[in-house]
């Protein structure tokens, strides 16, 4: 496994993206401030969504906060894009780190919990108007997501200053 993550770094690093992260001056800070840019519409909006959901800003209709998802998926997105620009500049910051690890099982839990949340749940929420509380699952659902999104953004904090030896690699 060792020496496949090792190929894959050098590859990583040749393609034309690698080259750019790693030479470009600037490369890097457009990447965090996009990165950063993308922070703020998941969390912002997809946080506004979970705390109504669990039971605060109850004066505000499900369906006018459902409308502000699409912007929520775009910074997911553009985290997406600007991560992969991290990785392929510095892949060996992120293999080894528990921090990204944990990152990752964050992601994993906040994906599970929207694809159950939309196939589950979703329908008893979606016409639920202002003054009235979610249902016991959506309540759920929301903390959920909260705990998932909060962990992967403290993760990523700790992606630049806990940077452990070769040897705390999870699944080397």
């Amino acid at each position: 496994m060792e020496a496949f993550l090792q190929s894959l770094q050098v590859w990583l690093k040749t393609t034309a993206l690698g080259h750019l992260m790693n030479e470009s001056r600037w490369a890097w800070p457009i990447s965090e401030s996009f990165h950063f840019i993308g922070v703020s519409l998941l969390f912002g909006i997809v946080g506004l969504y979970d705390l109504r959901l669990i039971g605060f800003l109850k004066r505000i209709p499900m369906s006018a906060l459902h409308r502000l998802i699409p912007f929520g998926v775009a910074g997911y997105l553009i985290n997406l894009l600007s991560g992969l620009t991290f990785i392929t500049g510095a892949m060996d910051q992120y293999v080894h780190n528990p921090a990204f690890h944990m990152k990752i099982l964050f992601m994993t839990g906040a994906g599970i919990n929207v694809a159950l949340f939309y196939t589950l749940t979703y329908k008893s929420v979606r016409d639920i108007g202002a003054g009235v509380e979610a249902p016991l699952q959506a309540r759920i659902a929301g903390a959920v997501s909260l705990v998932c999104w909060t962990g992967v953004i403290v993760c990523g904090r700790y992606l630049t200053f806990f940077r452990p030896p070769a040897r705390w690699c999870f699944w080397c």
